[in-house]
């Protein structure tokens, strides 16, 4: 990947769970604007990346946004830098309205952008007083996106399988919000439906156990189908999108 101003470095990235060494020596870089895409087969180590990165599994290593090292920081400390995370799982709080959550993510002094999560979910603006716990799993993603959109001066958002389990209807609406949110952060993307990670990514950035395997452009990639075999495990683009 080339041209363009980085805004997110990660240099020499190791993380152990036990006795398991599942990021191995991660160096990457994310281009400021847009989506870059991180891709692999499941058990590759990507939600731990993105786990890494913002400091919620140990680690060893750097990782600097826009020049500032993170590495010694405290969790919050990170997202207060302007790490926004969507989790795999969406980690609703399920006893609280859609309306308190939302208030839970709203960092003091930070610019709130209600206006945008409303217009861009407004489920979420009829089911304010709604329990969490109760709302579709779309819906929880909707909201669960919208936490991490709130805050206006997040400078980079991680996205973790924001469409895994859902319709195909709720998944168009996904996409779009991250198409549009792309427009007001960068955004390192996790995906495992590589139809939608196709039409949203440029960059893309492959791990196979544990480690880099490939960085470039997202049409080359799934445009070359020993590529896509190799990297991904799948025919490429022209022969079949598949879930992996």
């Amino acid at each position: 990947m080339s041209g363009g101003r980085t805004l997110l470095n990660v240099r020499d990235l190791n993380v152990y769970i036990g006795e398991s060494h599942i990021l191995q020596n991660v160096t990457l870089s994310v281009r400021e604007g847009g989506i870059t895409g991180l891709l692999g087969r499941n058990g590759a180590g990507k939600t731990t990346t993105l786990r890494g990165i913002l400091g919620l599994v140990e680690r060893t290593g750097s990782i600097t946004l826009d020049g500032r090292e993170l590495t010694n920081l405290a969790v919050h400390e990170v997202v207060r830098c302007g790490v926004g995370y969507v989790p795999e799982d969406r980690d609703v709080f399920s006893g609280l309205t859609v309306a308190e959550n939302l208030r839970l993510a709203e960092r003091p002094g930070s610019p709130l952008r209600y206006d945008l999560v409303y217009g861009l979910f407004p489920e979420l603006a009829q089911r304010s007083a709604q329990k969490a716990g109760t709302l579709s799993g779309g819906q929880q993603q909707m909201l669960s996106l919208a936490r991490a959109l709130l805050n206006g001066d997040n400078r980079i958002l991680l996205v973790d399988e924001p469409t895994k389990g859902l319709s195909p209807l709720v998944v168009k609406q996904v996409a779009a919000a991250l198409l549009r949110a792309a427009e007001l952060a960068t955004i390192l993307l996790v995906e495992q439906n590589l139809s939608v990670a196709h039409r949203l990514v440029g960059d893309v950035i492959v791990l196979d156990q544990g480690r880099i395997a490939y960085t470039g452009h997202v049409d080359t990639l799934m445009g070359d189908p020993a590529l896509a075999r190799r990297y991904l495990g799948l025919a490429a683009a022209g022969e079949g999108h598949t879930r992996t």
